[in-house]
């Protein structure tokens, strides 16, 4: 009698939508992101509406130019919920001239493969866009970023210590640089 094995059913991800962010977006982004919980791989505090702002406007910019860009993340219900998306990697040190994917999503929005789902979502987008190759920059600790990573298929590529930024000694040891993981995907 041949002894059968059974698979363990596929998570079930909940059901998302990318859009283009709006103006408004800012405001929304802001007001969710407005967490140190949040906030805590990316600089710690929550960032002043302006930067939102700016932010919003080079995604515009980003999709009529290339295509692509971080999307605005609607849940089930059509509410904002974070952001996900690519674009290409502008600092001079890591990974320059590739195409970076990202996610940030608020608190409520957490553990409930929402990250998943969107990620899924923009790989699929870039694949369709002929995009050849993303890599996602994740700071070291971040373990909730690097299980999406995982879960995309991504591979560790490269480690690398960030500058430190003017005035940030970062609260850690080293005067404000961190480690960041580079992982990498193949479309």
């Amino acid at each position: 009698m041949t002894e059968q094995i059974e698979t363990p059913p596929a998570v079930q991800l909940p059901a998302v939508r990318l859009r283009v962010p709006t103006h408004e977006d800012a405001f929304v982004w802001h007001r969710l992101f407005d967490d140190p919980e949040v906030m805590e791989f990316h600089g710690g505090a929550p960032a002043e509406l302006s930067m939102y702002e700016e932010l919003t406007a080079r995604q515009r910019r980003h999709d009529a130019e290339l295509g692509f860009c971080f999307w605005t993340v609607l849940d089930e219900a059509g509410e904002p919920i974070g952001f996900t998306g690519a674009q290409p990697w502008s600092r001079p040190w890591g990974p320059a001239g590739e195409i970076e994917i990202g996610w940030r999503l608020a608190r409520s929005a957490w553990g409930k493969g929402y990250a998943t789902a969107a990620a899924r979502a923009t790989v699929e987008r870039l694949r369709a866009a002929g995009v050849p190759s993303v890599v996602a920059m994740v700071a070291a600790g971040n373990e909730r970023s690097v299980a999406v990573t995982r879960r995309l298929g991504m591979e560790l590529g490269e480690t690398f210590t960030t500058p430190s930024a003017p005035g940030d000694d970062g609260g850690d040891d080293n005067g404000g640089r961190r480690v960041a993981y580079c992982f990498r995907l193949v479309l």
